[in-house]
């Protein structure tokens, strides 16, 4: 029996194993039922701080402080973003801050507006 496993839909894992009719990932414990992997699993799905998904154009607000290295001040809560591209990476954000120029942000400190 040579089926594959996929890697976890949380974190991306290799250590997934199966047990029964779940499949289990022993990094960050999420399991779910083999007939629950979404189609569509290698689009790139991004989620904001309250597991709401993102999609490019959205407009988000920033949670947090952020700061900004070669700036003297930081992006402050609640500054407004607007019309975002998201990408691959690890700072999953592309956009223009107003007041910074360009700029990749981590969707873990940001909101859908």
């Amino acid at each position: 029996m040579s089926t594959t496993i996929p890697l976890c839909l949380h974190c991306q894992s290799v250590y997934v194993y199966e047990m029964d009719a779940l499949l289990i990932c022993p990094e960050c414990g999420h399991e779910w039922n083999a007939d629950e992997i979404p189609a569509d699993s290698s689009e790139l799905t991004v989620k904001d701080s309250n597991g709401n998904v993102l999609q490019n154009g959205d407009n988000v607000v920033v949670i947090k402080n952020l700061p900004v290295k070669g700036a003297p001040k930081g992006i402050k809560a609640g500054t407004k973003v607007k019309n975002i591209r998201l990408v691959d990476g690890d700072h999953n954000i592309d956009c223009k801050v107003e007041g910074f120029g360009a700029m990749a942000l981590k969707s873990e400190f940001v909101k859908k507006a």
